[in-house]
Order: C-alpha cells, then sequence, then structure tokens
C-alpha cells in the first residue's frame, strides 16, 4: 500500500485535526492519527472519543486500506520539509516508510481496524450557515462560557436554532453572552449546548471562509460538515439555564461613550485595583464619568475621567475589570451603551454601531458589591 502526497498540503491539513489529539488519552490509539486510503483519496481522522475529525485530501495512489499513524512524531517530521511530494510506503515489519528528495524515514504504525469509529447520527435535524458567521458567532460568546466541571451545561455554547432566527447564549453566571442572526434560520426549532473545544476548532478554521456549512444534529450529537472536513462531537447533557429570565427589561440609566476610549481607561484603572477582586468603581453624574479603583493593602489607587453622554440618575456602580475588558475587546463597534437599573442588578453591554443587518449582540455583566 502505497500513496505520494505533497508534504505542506499534508501539514496544513494534519495541523488542524491535531488540535483534536489531548496530550494524555487512556487509549494509545488516540495518539494516532488514522489513514484510510481508497485510490486517489485520502481521509485522515484524529479523535478523543468526544469529538471525532476527518479531512479528506486529494493523493495519487492505486491502493486501498487504512493505518493509524504516531500524530506528534509525524508532524514534527512534516514540519522541517520544505514544499515537495512525499511517498508512503505501508512495509510488511509494521513500519510506514516516508521517502523525500533526500531520505527516508519509518514510523511504526497501529492497525487501522483498532481506531474508534465515528458516531452516525440517527435521524438529524439540519441546517446550513456560512461559515463566517458561525465563525463570528463562536468567538462572540466562547468567552463568556464557564470553566466550572460542576456545572458543565456552563461550560459550553447554547445553540438555538428557530424558524425566524439562530441564536447563541454562553455564561458563567458573572457574565453573559447573546448573540441573535435574524438573516439565518433553520427549519425547524431545535436547542442544544456544544462544548467549547470543538466550538475552537471550528472558529480556527471558518474564521476566513466564507464555505457553508452544514450542522446535522440529533438529541446526543452534532455533525458539522465544510469542503472536505467533517466534524462529529458530542454534546453536553442537560437544560441549559433561562437565560431571559437574568436580563433586566426596565434599564432607565443608559450610558454611551467611545468603547476604545472606555476600554483604555478600565485597563489603566484596573492596573491599581485588588489583585483578588478587580473591582473598579463607576461613578456616573451628569456627563462625567469617573472610573477608579483602589488596593487598600498596598495604597495603590488610581482614578480617570471621561465624558460620556447619560440620561438617567447619577449611580455609582461596581464592575469587575476582567469581564469588563473581554466584553469590550469582543465588541468591534466604536460607541457602545451600558444600559443600568441599580447598583445591585446586572448592566447591559450593547454595540451602538458596526453590526451588520439582522445581527444583534446583547453583554450582561454582574456589579460586584462596593465597599462604601
Amino acid at each position: 500500500m502505497k500513496f505520494i502526497v505533497s508534504s505542506t498540503y499534508l501539514l496544513k491539513q494534519l495541523q488542524v485535526l491535531g488540535g483534536v489529539i489531548n496530550n494524555s488519552n487512556t487509549l494509545p490509539i488516540l495518539d494516532n492519527f488514522l489513514f484510510d486510503i481508497d485510490n486517489n483519496a485520502l481521509t485522515v481522522s484524529a479523535s478523543d472519543l468526544e469529538t471525532t475529525m476527518s479531512s479528506t485530501l486529494d493523493i495519487e495512489s492505486d491502493s486501498k486500506g487504512s493505518v493509524a499513524i504516531p500524530a506528534r512524531l509525524l508532524l514534527d517530521t512534516l514540519k522541517t520539509f520544505p514544499e515537495q511530494p512525499l511517498t508512503f510506503t505501508v512495509e510488511e515489519n509494521n513500519t510506514v516508510e516516508i521517502s523525500s528528495n533526500h531520505g527516508k524515514y519509518a514510523l511504526a504504525y497501529a492497525d487501522g481496524a483498532e481506531f474508534p469509529k465515528a458516531v452516525s447520527l440517527e435521524d438529524p435535524s439540519a441546517t446550513t450557515i456560512s461559515g463566517d458567521i458561525l465563525a463570528t458567532a463562536i468567538s462572540k460568546t466562547i468567552f463568556a462560557a464557564g470553566n466550572d466541571d460542576l456545572r458543565p451545561v456552563m461550560s459550553g455554547v447554547f445553540f438555538q436554532f428557530s424558524t425566524d432566527n439562530l441564536t447563541f447564549v454562553a455564561t458563567d453566571a458573572h457574565k453573559l453572552v447573546k448573540y441573535t442572526r435574524e438573516d439565518v434560520s433553520a427549519s425547524q426549532v431545535a436547542e442544544f449546548i456544544m462544548p467549547k473545544k470543538p466550538l475552537t476548532l471550528l472558529k480556527g478554521i471558518l474564521s476566513s471562509s466564507d464555505q457553508d456549512v452544514t450542522i446535522e444534529y440529533n438529541d446526543s450529537n452534532a455533525k458539522f460538515t465544510f469542503e472536505n472536513t467533517i466534524l462529529i462531537c458530542r454534546l453536553i447533557d442537560g437544560k441549559y439555564p433561562n437565560y431571559e429570565a437574568v436580563i433586566p427589561k426596565e434599564n432607565p440609566n443608559k450610558l454611551s461613550i467611545d468603547r476604545t476610549q472606555f476600554l483604555n481607561s478600565v485597563k489603566r484603572v484596573s492596573i491599581f485595583s485588588n489583585k483578588t477582586t478587580h473591582q473598579i468603581r463607576l461613578k456616573i453624574a451628569g456627563a462625567e464619568l469617573n472610573i477608579s479603583a483602589e488596593d487598600i493593602d498596598y495604597s495603590n489607587k488610581a482614578e480617570e475621567r471621561l465624558t460620556c453622554d447619560y440620561q438617567g440618575d447619577d449611580m455609582q456602580i461596581g464592575f469587575n475589570s476582567r469581564f469588563l475588558t473581554e466584553m469590550l475587546n469582543n465588541l468591534n463597534a466604536t460607541d457602545v451603551q451600558l444600559e443600568m437599573s441599580m447598583p445591585n442588578r446586572a448592566g447591559i453591554l450593547t454595540p451602538i454601531d458596526g453590526l451588520d443587518e439582522g445581527e444583534h449582540v446583547t453583554m450582561l455583566v454582574m456589579p460586584v458589591m462596593l465597599n462604601s
């Protein structure tokens, strides 16, 4: 069994698939890529049992068969080659020999039949979405998902599909992001929670592409198909919290401000905040926003004044500066609006401009109690 493939073309595909492989696997076979050859098509797969991803590559071959090749060793070898054709030959003595312009390299392989088979989805629902929209939806929400193993439903992104729109939500109970697209819809109503790892992989591949992605899903798995790649992952089991109930409806106090200016001030002032609480204080009166922080243990304090556009009562509210920074970094608007009702109720951050038609982003940040 042998095939010929371009070194850089193979490396590019394998680097994407390599993101699936864990550093420590319970099953040794999962440290390998599965190479499945069917004449001029080579399908390479990687899996961690929860997520399986495979890509189909064009090669020169007239063989059929499958072998599992050590992933780390193969990637490290391919990274050192300049662009050239490589010939892979599966030898009798359980090694795969790679021949380049300059030399030969032999790697021990495992039997391809030992590699776990990807799940096939029974009776799935499907919807199709443009790759760059999906990548944007993931990057706008994934940073707000939690890392708490005790609350697994909050460690993923909630996909909510309906015939009117697609909504993506992530929260860790301190901050929440809801991203809606009204210019795309699904054929039927569906809800599922996607884990972070496959979403991070998808975001990396799709960020620069305008290809369509077909999403198929049932109660336990989701499958993403685009160009020559398929990603199948197990969904997070459980019911997502009722996020609509947390978003305050009545917010009479509205602050509009230049995003970059606000972000830079928060970053600067937060350097002087307490290292455990990261607390900053916003004091708003008239058209003036006063941002301050103090670390009493070390006698550090900072304060900045900004002009803003504000309608509402004078108020003081405390936030964790890290959450505020993350959110402001994730918006690409020139101006943002912060809506508040009371110092102990969540603030709502929304972009004023910079959105596509039919695109909506709502970010919610919980306040921290101020020591008066």
